[in-house]
């Protein structure tokens, strides 16, 4: 194995006969009690793997007699922790992985075949070395405190072995071996009455045949290891398609299972992280969207009804609990027309429906997942934003040709608000190979997508002038404008966008509907309603949308407002609607910017500086009438 050392961890000293290099590893293992089955760490990398220099491995262990003379010092961790974390792999997952750890100033070494992989340059060390080769991860295993994967195509057989010689591996090897055979899979969650697609093994012609009886057609056939991206995965629409769908897959012999074809309406996602006390918890469910069976597109969170999201977050709770270890598991599910929530697979690692969590939640998929397997507090997996979108970059082309083409992308990409770009500096492009991502982030999933289809367009331009209206200002008739207007004037006051117009309850009622339903998806954050006589409109809209509804009872020519006022306050239970006094849209324009002022800490310094400015104009006059007197204060 060749290693690759970060200059920041080596240092060179020269005698008179010859020039060493010295490296130093810097682990938990000094401070850990003498009971943990890591204590031998030191011992066990005395050797080089590197075949031309003499390594000097140091530790901050004293020897026995310093450390029991000192117990406390011993125990003593700097920092977040000393643990030595171990990947095997080193793709877009592990490159994520160490910007995560790097924070926490975790020390993250790789094990990849690749030397410039693109976690190689961002990790403590790197190892050159198959993951898949049992004596490499053996070796590489003595330099780490904890095992973990990137990729599940490992050797499983040598995790176990390892973990018999008291190796921490996490998630452990048992589950690395269910979930890289996605047949064993399949049946491991069967027999844990999760729900799923029908499936078969088939090991001949005949038994293929029986399965498109029993099944029907079209019949998706699938090999039982090394299958992503929809590699490994064809469709049989026919009987006679049988043969040659199970020679591309390689024959029989490489082993191959079939589905029933499921009619699914979206394919969902849920990230769950689980400690190693076993304890869980779910990131929201998102839509994935495919292109050529690779994922594509992740929106964050799903569009589905709360009934669904729920089911979605019992179902991979459940699955991920069948399982062992600490870490974070991708599960992916299919929403069929009957709202049935099935499992399609899961993964024991981070996943590419769970990128967008680096902007969009409070804790990242791949600070969680560091956080499981080191045995720290797991991270609050809720959305930051309430919506973002994530957008793969696959390679367009070959070559040249096609970083030519991403890095058009990517310069489009940096002028989106709301954008970032993760690159993963892969040294070589290939088409539909996955190069990098862009995660947006906004108000609404309706703002997200806007900009991610100004982003494909190749016209970013239009963005920049484009303004998404946070407020609505509804009204029953355009005789109550000359009242709402006033909420208009606040609102562009505090350089809160709005959108104006007239929706009657009464004269109608489905534009009403639509109008509420849609709301949120537009971006619309707070409603402000003007109604006069039956005032309807606010405590109708309310019951429509979860959104604050503001109603501004609006002055009538028979009642004076008050039939409009009475009529808002007295929403039954479960329907609230806020009204500020008759005819002053003013202060309904001001709650509304206070409401928003609480998670926006820019209109919050206008809303506070305009309400300081309140106070400063009635001193002022409070003090001129203390200096002139009434008379002519009142005469002036």
């Amino acid at each position: 194995m060749l290693v690759k050392y970060s200059p920041a961890t080596s240092c060179a000293f020269s005698s008179s006969s010859s020039r060493h290099h010295c490296y130093h590893y810097r682990s938990h293992f000094a401070c850990a009690p003498k009971t943990s089955p890591f204590t031998s760490w030191v011992l066990r990398t005395t050797e080089s793997s590197l075949p031309s220099r003499h390594v000097c491995v140091r530790s901050s262990m004293q020897d026995d007699s310093a450390s029991s003379s000192h117990p406390q010092e011993m125990m003593t961790t700097h920092g977040v922790s000393e643990i030595i974390i171990g990947v095997l792999g080193g793709g877009q997952l592990g490159r994520m992985l160490c910007q995560a750890g790097s924070k926490m100033a975790l020390k993250i070494v790789t094990l990849d075949p690749m030397e410039n992989c693109p976690a190689s340059s961002l990790s403590y060390q790197h190892v050159v070395g198959n993951f898949k080769d049992g004596d490499a991860v053996c070796e590489f295993a003595k330099r780490c405190g904890v095992l973990t994967v990137e990729i599940e195509h490992v050797d499983a057989i040598t995790l176990e072995k390892l973990e018999q010689q008291g190796i921490d591996c996490q998630p452990k090897a048992s589950t690395i071996r269910i979930i890289q055979d996605k047949y064993s899979q399949k049946v491991h969650f069967s027999q844990n009455n999760i729900p799923l697609p029908d499936f078969m093994e088939i090991n001949n012609l005949a038994s293929a045949e029986k399965a498109g009886e029993l099944f029907g057609y079209p019949l998706m056939i699938k090999s039982k290891r090394l299958a992503y991206d929809g590699r490994g995965n064809a469709v049989a629409h026919r009987k006679e398609d049988l043969t040659s769908i199970v020679n591309s897959l390689g024959g029989f012999e490489y082993g191959l299972y079939v589905e029933k074809w499921t009619p699914f309406v979206k394919e969902l996602s849920v990230i769950v992280a689980r400690s190693r006390d076993g304890s869980t918890l779910c990131y929201p469910v998102v839509e994935t969207v495919h292109k050529d069976n690779i994922c594509h597109v992740v929106e964050a969170p799903a569009d589905i009804p709360e009934k669904t999201k729920k089911l979605s977050i019992d179902i991979a709770q459940k699955a991920v609990g069948s399982l062992e270890g600490a870490g974070v598991f991708a599960v992916e599910l299919f929403l069929t027309q009957d709202s049935q929530v099935l499992l399609n697979e899961v993964a024991p690692r981070p996943h590419n429906s769970g990128h967008h969590t680096i902007e969009s939640c409070y804790t990242s998929q791949y600070e969680q997942h560091l956080r499981a397997i080191l045995g720290l507090p797991l991270g609050d997996p809720s959305l930051k934003t309430p919506a973002a979108i994530m957008y793969n970059i696959l390679g367009e082309a070959d070559g040249e040709e096609g970083f030519k083409l991403a890095n058009e992308l990517i310069g489009r990409a940096l002028n989106i608000p709301g954008a970032t770009v993760h690159w993963y500096d892969k040294p070589e492009m290939r088409k539909q190979r996955k190069m990098g991502h862009i995660t947006i982030v906004g108000p609404s999933k309706s703002v997200v997508k806007s900009r991610l289809n100004l982003l494909l367009q190749n016209d970013v331009t239009v963005e920049k002038q484009a303004v998404t209206p946070r407020v609505a200002i509804i009204m029953g008739s355009d005789s109550d404008l000359p009242i709402m207007k006033d909420a208009a004037e606040i609102l562009t006051s505090f350089g809160i966008p709005f959108e104006l117009t007239i929706v009657s309850a009464h004269r109608t009622p489905e534009r009403m509907y639509s109008f509420a339903m849609s709301a949120k998806e537009r971006g619309i954050q707070v409603i402000i309603a003007g109604a006069g006589g039956a005032a309807h409109l606010p405590g109708m809209v309310a019951s429509l949308t979860a959104l604050p509804v503001i109603g501004v009872p609006v002055k009538t020519s028979s009642l004076s407002g008050m039939d409009s006022l009475l009529s808002i306050v007295q929403m039954p239970k479960g329907i609230p609607v806020a009204t500020v006094a008759i005819g002053n849209a003013a202060n309904a324009g001001l709650l509304a910017a206070r409401m928003m002022a609480s998670t926006d800490s820019d209109l919050w310094d206008k809303v506070t500086k305009y309400q300081k400015e309140l106070e400063d104009t009635v001193l002022l006059k409070a003090e001129r009438l203390e200096g002139e007197g009434w008379e002519r204060y009142l005469n002036a």
